[in-house]
């Protein structure tokens, strides 16, 4: 067995040093959103007046015990293939799916002549994009916009307003405080006593601080002296 396996490899290497077969780079990766059609692309250039390979894509799945499967692409209506070939004598071939599916994931290559070799590949990943809960309009996201403006506006402006308002009591209390301490200052006073001092004071400094007595008063009625 290891015999045969090693004769093949030796005729498929001999078969394409004659043809002189260079694999072009393949695009590494591919995202396209579900439903959307692709194009997938593996070329290779061959010596001037060679004939063409043949092309079929094989496609990477994972098995049991995340080994890795190849298999065959199935070709129907929606998924097909071209081939194509420029001046140069590169030779493409091309995997097109009209509507992709998220099972369509995986990597694909190519393989030319039936044979083991295959091109590096291309990793195709089939997104589902997210679902819009509710659809608005531009209007209506402008006015939501709006709304947002002036309510973020109210609540900058009303801790603002509160503030002042709060401040100028604390003024008006200060103020109050301020005349009570007066009015305690002042509290208790009679103004009439004020007066009568007053003139006592006056009249004191007029006659002087003293006061003569000029009659001699009986011994039963006491001395009285002018206060100052």
């Amino acid at each position: 067995m290891a015999k045969v396996t090693i004769f093949l490899l030796c005729s498929f290497f001999v078969v394409f040093a004659q043809c002189e077969v260079i694999l072009e780079a393949d695009q590494t990766w591919l995202r396209v959103k579900l439903s959307d059609g692709a194009t997938l692309k593996c070329c290779y250039k061959v010596r001037k007046g060679s004939n063409p390979l043949k092309f079929t894509w094989i496609k990477h799945v994972k098995g049991f015990n995340n080994t890795q499967n190849k298999e065959v692409v199935d070709i129907s209506d929606n998924v097909t293939t071209n081939e194509s070939e420029d001046n140069n004598s590169v030779f493409c071939g091309e995997l097109l799916f009209k509507s992709v599916k998220l099972n369509d994931t995986g990597l694909y290559r190519c393989r030319l002549n039936d044979s083991e070799i295959l091109t590096h590949g291309t990793y195709l990943q089939v997104y589902e994009p997210l679902k819009k809960t509710i659809n608005l309009s531009e209007s209506t996201k402008n006015k939501i916009l709006t709304a947002e403006g002036i309510l973020l506006l109210i609540c900058v402006l009303v801790p603002c307003a509160t503030l002042l308002c709060k401040s100028k009591k604390l003024q008006q209390l200060e103020k109050k405080k301020m005349s009570r301490e007066e009015e305690n200052i002042y509290q208790g006073l009679n103004l009439d006593d004020c007066c009568t001092t007053y003139d006592q004071i006056e009249r004191s400094q007029q006659h002087g601080p003293y006061q003569d007595v000029g009659n001699v008063m009986e011994d039963d009625e006491e001395i009285q002296l002018e206060k100052p």
